[in-house]
């Protein structure tokens, strides 16, 4: 039985409208327009010194200083300053060490996420992957509502602040979550120039609250006196205080949420001139500079503003609708330097709030494509920016209302996100390590991902909350993943195809013939007498001619579960018969791309010859669908439809009966 395509109709397709074309402008594998932390670099792109790209993932990290201390007193209380001391501990000698190593091992800004893909082979580290994302997700979104948040409390609390926006949160942060998504709806690409004026300013003025702080307590000694005695009082002895100090670590964790960005910014870091695509020295040294800084940076300040904010500020008032609140530092600046000085903290911090939530979302836009396609787990207009924008706004809209606009409440949520992402760095730098041999280095990461792996469970035994939220974005990823999947089938799934000298040569001898006829044939059968039964077979129930030279085409499934990749035909002479061998995810694709690219080179039609699977239809198409095998003469021919919508020009199939 002869199969060919013929009798397909086809119809001009319909223009789309203004609003759908607007929408859906700019598609691209990995979206390349917004400075976040996953950005594809663009070629010919200006560089910046790593001190700037720190300001970058620093409107992230620094500007948790704005909630971060009244996160800490609610948590911790009167022991907000040990228990910080314990979050600076680990940052130094834990997550800074452990993204150092991810630095160097990612100078391209892959980060531990991209480590993990490559630890982890097959349809288990893309699963695997999946849920990290949703994780990340997770991180990210709530990033967003987090800083918006925090910016709300910061308008309501200051005295010039209009009557009527007084108690209105939930309205001040969906305004700002609004107005982050029409800023890049309508198109956002500078960053750089931005984030280094706001951590500036942002750090200087903290710099001065603490200053201030420190003098003031400095200037009453019965400040201290008073702080010591409330600790002993209510925990009694040293250890006693250290022992609840490190329980309660797990709800400071958030105060850790820059070091992936850090990591996932480097392609923007300026290197040594001698850097090239497979020598990033200078780059990486950059990198290991920005997060030793950053983080020496951070830990002071937590430090410091932990300490200030416990003695100076009343208990109470770090409570729910306390002046404290979610402002800790504003509400000491207000206090002991004036409302004018406390009005331009407000305006400084409410800035680099909203812009950690900018950072975040460019974060998101290309976070996504940076994985999905390449999985084939992303819908089409999935690699648009601005349908991107929209779900991004929505699901924050919706993570606002979930948790009332309240700091206090997402406070745990975030802290999970950025825990599971760091537990994830230490685990891959330990498999690393092992892999390197470096057994020291090995124990040292395994202690650190142990402890990040307690901290993470701790915290989500807490609250849940985090999980709860990621497991809902982790549930619509892995769906619309496998959906995309499922409906991107058919697609060519090669991105580039070449071929080597002698498979070149072989397929110009073909067709210098008139006719290219290629038998596809399995790889795992390759002795001479299945060579000679299968030219046999298909010379008498396909009628080819005599005359015309067979080339067999063997396809080698590597690793089913990625969904494009490069196509290399390498041509070799198997007991006097002449074979194409090539290694993809997927047989029938990989098929349909060949002979297209034959099409291309030769300019004829080349004709391919199957025989008929056996078994189970349905069971063929998933085998199909997850290791690339199953029905393969009647996928090629619907893949090659697909590819070709004009009959006279596409590649001939035939089946044998």
């Amino acid at each position: 039985m002869l199969v060919c395509a013929g009798g397909d109709v086809t119809t001009a397709p319909r223009s789309p409208s203004r609003l759908r074309a607007w929408f859906l402008a700019d598609i691209t594998e990995q979206p390349a327009g917004h400075q976040g932390p996953y950005r594809k670099p663009v070629k010919g792109e200006k560089k910046h010194g790593w001190w700037k790209v720190m300001c970058l993932t620093g409107v992230d990290y620094f500007s948790t200083l704005g909630y971060q201390p009244g996160i800490a007193a609610l948590a911790a209380g009167v022991l907000s300053p040990l228990a910080t001391l314990v979050l600076v501990a680990l940052t130094l000698f834990g997550a800074l060490p452990v993204y150092r190593r991810v630095a160097r091992e990612s100078p391209r800004g892959e980060g531990s996420i991209s480590m993990l893909a490559n630890l982890i082979p097959s349809w288990g580290g893309k699963v695997f992957i999946l849920v990290l994302l949703g994780f990340a997700a997770t991180d990210f979104i709530i990033t967003m509502t987090l800083s918006a948040a925090d910016g709300a409390a910061h308008v309501v609390e200051n005295p010039f602040a209009p009557e009527f926006l007084h108690d209105e949160n939930m309205l001040i942060t969906l305004g700002l979550l609004a107005l982050l998504a029409a800023i890049f709806l309508k198109g956002f690409t500078e960053a750089i120039g931005i984030a280094v004026t706001l951590v500036a300013i942002f750090l200087a003025l903290n710099l001065v609250v603490v200053g201030v702080g420190l003098w003031e307590i400095a200037s009453a000694d019965h400040l201290v006196t008073d702080w010591t005695h409330a600790m002993t009082a209510e925990h009694g002895s040293i250890w006693m205080m250290i022992g609840i100090s490190l329980l309660v670590f797990p709800k400071l964790a958030l105060g850790l949420s820059g070091f992936e960005t850090g990591v996932a910014v480097m392609p923007q870091i300026k290197g040594d001139p001698t850097d090239d695509i497979d020598h990033l020295d200078g780059r990486i040294r950059g990198a290991k500079r920005l997060l030793t800084t950053s983080a020496l940076i951070m830990s002071g300040f937590l430090i410091t503003t932990s300490f200030i904010t416990t003695v100076l500020i009343p208990e109470d008032d770090f409570e729910a609708g306390g002046p404290a609140n979610g402002r800790a530092l504003a509400y000491l600046a207000h206090e002991h330097l004036g409302e004018i000085f406390g009005t331009v903290y407000d305006v400084s911090t409410i800035a680099i709030l909203w812009f950690a939530g900018a950072s975040a979302m460019a974060g998101l836009l290309n976070l996504v494509p940076r994985y999905l396609p390449r999985f084939g787990m992303a819908p089409e207009w999935a690699r648009a920016v601005r349908p991107l924008v929209v779900v991004f706004a929505l699901a924050a809209f919706a993570i606002t209302w979930y948790f009332d606009a309240s700091v206090d409440k997402q406070g745990s949520a975030y802290a999970t996100g950025v825990l599971v992402l760091i537990t994830s760095a230490a685990v891959a730098v330990t498999l690393s390590a092992v892999r390197s041999g470096q057994r020291g280095r090995a124990v040292g990461f395994g202690v650190v991902a142990a402890i990040f792996l307690y901290t993470t469970i701790a915290n989500v035994f807490e609250r849940p909350e985090g999980v709860q939220v990621a497991s809902l974005f982790i549930l619509a990823i892995v769906t619309v993943s496998f959906a995309s999947r499922v409906g991107r089938a058919f697609e060519l799934r090669a991105i580039e195809v070449t071929f080597d000298d002698e498979a070149a040569a072989m397929i110009a001898d073909a067709a210098a013939s008139g006719a290219i006829r290629i038998v596809s044939h399995d790889a795992d059968s390759v002795d001479a007498e299945e060579y000679r039964a299968k030219e046999a077979e298909q010379r008498t129930k396909c009628h080819i001619p005599s005359g015309d030279r067979i080339l067999f085409l063997e396809v080698q499934i590597k690793d089913p579960s990625e969904f494009k990749t490069d196509l290399h035909v390498t041509g070799t002479d198997r007991f006097g018969y002449r074979v194409l061998s090539v290694s993809s995810a997927a047989i029938p694709n990989s098929i349909a791309a060949i002979l297209l690219q034959i099409r291309a080179e030769t300019g004829l039609n080349p004709h391919i010859y199957f025989d008929w699977t056996e078994g189970n239809p349905v069971e063929n198409l998933l085998r199909f669908l997850f290791i690339g095998q199953g029905e393969v003469a009647p996928v090629t021919r619907e893949v090659l439809r697909r590819a070709e919508p004009d009959p006279a020009l596409r590649p001939h199939v035939h089946v044998d009966s």
